[in-house]
């Protein structure tokens, strides 16, 4: 019974938080100063794959706490910042990080026209959820399509240390917004054995991210499309009796998005590919280029005024030239299954508002394939030893 449920003092220690916070006050505010939190507490199991944890026991390690908060410094700057904590088991790095922290200068503001500018870490405008990921109750479910919103990838894809630009403009045939940034996440070495492989003892860093992104809402419409760019460099630095040799990776993504919205109910979607390149790495003088492709199809909709019903599908390939993954056993000498090439996810989720800031979410996966399991550079071939793995996660949500 230990083994099967994992973390439960930590659980009916958080969940003491959540009913404790309940009786506090919404929100605190000033003319100058807003701070808001949320708390997120729940229950994960994925049984055959490294998804939760190693063993497929029920865990506990589904916890986020947030504290976040605007100043506003004169009409035109303000601060904002977010304090974090998860605890996502194998998919995030456990403990406080800083989601964002940056300085906002409003350069111009009239009726056609608003010009932003952030210096910090700003956060991530370009996908349909990256702005919004962070905070529990924003999600439409726990655990996002992971095609585009891989878990173990979180804090760099969150936000980064730079520069960002956001312009809104009010046209004839609707609203047209442009996003452009510029910088560089720090990676500290347990999120990158999360990501690359869990036998590395080097230090990786993320050189640049640069990132364009461009979205359209039509006048008289109810949908949103979007185009998005990415280009980012990474490398790899070996220490003595490493495994593996110094590497330098590349990471370009086009991706486009679309978003349609009725009163009750609402489609959303996101296509990309993905080019992916490394050297060195696996041994000096290593050259490898592959081109990847995902896309999700969300729908949600509402039950009642409380409940709402959510259903989405989502395809991943590592290798769009080898969709089934034939070519890893070749390249591998056998070591890495066709089905780490791919993963295809069908989830389905329920969420009801048992008070104004109290949420119940529940949500079941079915998924084919682990190609979108870490690390996925050299992948774990111990743990995900089944083509089919299925994953549910229940989270009780309480903001303030």
């Amino acid at each position: 019974m230990q083994k099967l449920f994992k973390s439960s003092h930590n659980a009916a220690g958080t969940l003491l938080v959540v009913l404790g916070l309940w009786q506090a006050t919404p929100v605190i505010a000033s003319e100058t100063w807003h701070w808001h939190g949320f708390v997120a507490q729940g229950l994960m199991r994925s049984a055959d794959s490294n998804f939760v944890n190693n063993d497929g026991a029920i865990s506990a390690e589904l916890t986020e706490f947030g504290l976040n908060s605007t100043w506003k410094l004169s009409n035109t700057v303000r601060l904002a910042g977010q304090l974090m904590y998860l605890d996502g088991g194998n998919r995030f790095q456990q403990g406080g990080r800083i989601d964002y922290l940056f300085i906002n200068w409003t350069a111009i503001n009239d009726m056609d026209w608003q010009l932003d500018l952030y210096a910090g870490r700003y956060k991530n405008n370009h996908w349909l959820y990256s702005a919004t990921r962070d905070v529990a109750i924003t999600r439409p479910l726990i655990v996002l399509p992971q095609s585009v919103y891989f878990d173990a990838f979180r804090d760099i894809a969150v936000g980064s240390d730079g520069l960002a630009v956001t312009s809104t403009h009010n046209l004839n045939f609707g609203e047209l917004e442009l996003n452009w940034s510029l910088g560089a996440t720090p990676i500290p070495k347990e999120q990158s054995q999360r990501v690359i492989s869990t036998f590395i003892n080097g230090k990786t860093e993320q050189d640049f991210v640069h990132q364009f992104s461009v979205f359209l809402r039509p006048a008289q419409s109810k949908s949103q499309w979007g185009l998005s760019l990415l280009d980012s460099d990474f490398n790899y630095r070996r220490v003595a009796n490493d495994i593996f040799a110094d590497g330098d990776f590349t990471v370009q993504r086009v991706m486009a998005n679309w978003r349609y919205s009725e009163q009750d109910w609402e489609l959303s979607s996101e296509v990309f590919q993905e080019r992916v390149s490394v050297y060195g790495f696996y041994a000096p003088g290593t050259e490898r280029t592959q081109f990847g492709w995902g896309a999700y199809l969300l729908g949600s909709y509402n039950l009642s005024a409380k409940s709402t019903l959510y259903l989405s599908h989502d395809h991943f390939f590592a290798n769009k030239d080898d969709k089934k993954g034939y070519l890893l056993p070749q390249q591998s000498g056998g070591l890495i299954p066709a089905y780490f090439g791919y993963q295809r996810d069908t989830a389905l989720g329920l969420s009801h508002n048992i008070q104004p800031n109290l949420r119940l979410k529940m949500e079941y996966h079915w998924n084919t394939g682990t190609g979108r399991l870490g690390p996925n550079v050299v992948p774990d071939t111990v743990v995900n030893r089944s083509r089919h793995h299925e994953l549910w996660a229940v989270q009780l949500m309480y903001w303030f």
